[in-house]
């Protein structure tokens, strides 16, 4: 390929490239198959790298970030970021309303959105691309995050239609959608790692990451709201949020154009309702007036807009007397502060304990004991204190000591770089420590053994139990005689065990509670080494070489099995009949893949990896967890990891979507 060959094909992706991200998260549009989309990804990937000299910062390849760690340097925003004014009163808003018809007249058009509870950017584009992304800063300054802004798949790297200046600038809010959210904590939970506390926050700590490549990570999504210009682009404020959506930006449909402030009341008062059926969290409305000719008349104060204003609302707060702090520790060590109030009603439920989440919390709001504080339950699970009322403080209050050792084991807390909690490091001698891997062992989408907490803490001291290989020790004529036992609730829980041995490895592997080993990552390493002894041999390069497993995984599942007390524990579980290996298929229907060895990386559309391997046996074939030279075919569905996808290039290994498989046995 000539280099204006490779120039007109580089082109010619990063233009099909962008168009498929615009359909797949502005539209949601899916239509676009993804294995086809990562090719050609992977090809301009390849290009680009071949010749340098037609790089671009705005092509869809950054959109994965870069592990280089970033200073955010600052520059001055070309037009001021200035703060709304805010009210909670719908008396303001009359007089909002009032000062505006003085100047305008009783004709006036109001435009009502919703305020995204997220963080402020402000985008600049040069010719249709995207040149930088400051953040708010302080209004006139802001920090360049556009190595972080670019891997969010939402935002337009080029610009989409016609019709757009030459410069201008467009402001939005970047947020984590609230089921992206759950799912991400769901993730760290499972991985044993601390959940984070709120969308809003955590969108705002990934934005300014210093390792784009982590920020790349997360499910950031970025919701635009103004167009701004130093010369009049539009008439209208909702004409030029119609032209930003044309031109590829994510406007969300939730507004409304009102002519009265009744209206505006009716707009206010539907999503004070309806905002838990949003996808994405709000704190209120903002109105604006309509009329860009109008907004300029009107002006501004030194720090606001006299032509918009936010109506927030407001979050259900209690004030409650703080009678202690207790100190819960978690199964992977995690200390976590929990505050013992006197019951408050809050959000149609009696509140009687508040998180507080970590040691810097603690110290951030000043809180001591007895005082009284404001719980809010807003959008968390747990209620939260938000503030401590200093007007009723005891003169005598000293502030409170977050503790140096484990309240349920007296060993020296830790705490690890970069990480906001402090762990116990007794992993097998603490006892919330024990009990709580072993609940997790029992879970139901582990080994689902019928048992309650209580009945595990019971076990634990009676003695019967001090690990998972303990329970398949136990006997009917141990339990029988427990308190809360009777001679049926005896059998129930040893038939279950003696059921659990049927789990298949993957879940298995999951219950044992390996640090960042969750669901997804256990099946990955099921499918990808097949048995407990080959796991066990397993080293870093060999657990990296399996999909969507990186160093810090590899590094913990080593670690795991290099402790003496977790080696002998599994042996034990294997001993009882547990399952350590990938069931294999038991017949055969034909030989149309004898011989030949099979890596499976990706996912699925019509079948999972699982019924995938076994049709692979089934037809005489073998399945393999890495790639080698003995590697005949890769099948590969979605989200094939990049080294693998390199290595079988390198090889020369023949590739193979789900439909060219399927056609291969039939």
């Amino acid at each position: 390929m000539t280099p204006e060959q490779a120039k007109a094909r580089i082109d010619t992706l990063r233009k099909e490239l962008h168009l498929h991200n615009y359909n797949y998260y502005v539209r949601s549009d899916t239509s676009f198959p993804d294995y086809q989309y990562d090719l050609m990804i992977k090809e301009l990937q390849d290009l680009e790298l071949q010749h340098p000299q037609y790089g671009d910062p705005n092509s869809p390849t950054n959109r994965v970030g870069s592990d280089l760690n970033l200073e955010f340097e600052s520059f001055p925003h070309r037009i001021p970021m200035l703060s709304l004014g805010n009210t909670y009163s719908r008396e303001e808003l009359q007089e909002f309303d009032e000062r505006v018809r003085k100047v305008t007249g009783d004709e006036v058009s109001y435009f009502c959105e919703l305020k995204y509870d997220g963080v402020a950017v402000s985008l600049t584009y040069r010719d249709g691309s995207l040149w930088r992304a400051l953040t708010r800063g302080d209004g006139t300054r802001g920090d360049d995050v556009t190595g972080n802004i670019r891997t969010i798949r939402s935002i337009p790297l080029k610009i989409h239609g016609e019709g757009y200046p030459a410069q201008f600038e467009i402001r939005g809010e970047v947020i984590i959608p609230i089921e992206d959210f759950r799912e991400m904590n769901r993730r760290r939970s499972e991985m044993g790692e601390p959940v984070f506390a709120n969308p809003r926050n955590t969108a705002s700590g990934s934005l300014k990451m210093q390792n784009s490549l982590e920020a790349a990570r997360r499910p950031l999504d970025c919701l635009f709201y103004n167009v701004a210009s130093e010369q009049q682009i539009f008439d209208s404020h909702h004409e030029s949020l119609e032209m930003a959506r044309n031109w590829g930006f994510k406007v969300p449909p939730f507004n409304r154009l009102a002519s009265s402030l009744a209206e505006v009341f009716q707009f206010i008062d539907h999503w004070e309702s309806a905002r838990d059926q949003l996808p994405f969290e709000i704190d209120g409305v903002v109105i604006k007036v309509d009329s860009i000719a109008l907004q300029q008349e009107l002006g501004f104060t030194a720090k606001t807009p006299r032509w918009a204003i936010s109506y927030k609302y407001k979050a259900e707060q209690g004030l409650s007397r703080l009678n202690s702090i207790d100190f819960q520790v978690g199964r992977t060590g995690a200390v976590t502060p929990v505050a013992n109030l006197e019951p408050v009603r809050l959000a149609g439920t009696v509140v009687k304990r508040a998180s507080l989440h970590n040691a810097d919390q603690v110290s951030l709001l000043d809180v001591r004991i007895g005082d009284h504080v404001f719980v809010e339950k807003g959008g968390e699970i747990i209620p939260k204190i938000v503030g401590v009322s200093m007007e009723h403080r005891d003169q005598g209050s000293v502030p409170f000591r977050f503790i140096t050792h484990c309240p349920e084991c007296g060993t020296l807390l830790e705490r690890k770089e970069e990480e906001a909690a402090h762990y116990c490091p007794n992993a097998n001698g603490c006892p919330p420590q024990i009990k709580g891997r072993i609940e997790h062992f029992i879970s139901r989408k582990a080994m689902d053994i019928n048992a309650a907490e209580a009945t595990i803490d019971l076990l634990f001291r009676e003695g019967l139990v001090r690990n998972a290989a303990d329970l398949y020790n136990l006997q009917f004529d141990d339990l029988v005689h427990l308190e809360r036992f009777a001679e049926k609730s005896a059998r129930n829980l040893v038939h279950s065990i003696e059921a659990s041995k049927q789990v298949p490895f993957q879940r298995v592997l999951f219950a044992l509670g390996i640090r960042y080993v969750g669901e997804t990552v256990a099946r990955k390493l099921a499918e990808a080494l097949g048995d407990l002894e080959n796991l066990i041999a397993a080293d870093q390069e060999t657990l990296e070489a399996v999909d969507e497993i990186g160093e810090r995984i590899a590094q913990s599942v080593i670690a795991y099995f290099r402790d003496p007390l977790n080696k002998s524990m599994v042996n034990r579980l294997k001993e009882a009949g547990l399952q350590f290996r990938i069931a294999s298929a038991p017949v055969s229907l034909s030989k149309a893949l004898e011989g030949k060895s099979f890596v499976i990386s990706g996912v699925f559309e019509k079948h999972s990896r699982e019924e995938l391997k076994t049709m692979i046996e089934l037809h005489g074939g073998r399945n393999s967890g890495s790639i080698s030279a003995k590697t005949d075919f890769i099948l590969a569905g979605t989200n094939m990891g990049p080294s693998k996808y390199d290595k079988a290039l390198k090889l020369g290994i023949t590739i193979l979507s789900e439909d060219e498989f399927l056609s291969l046995i039939s």
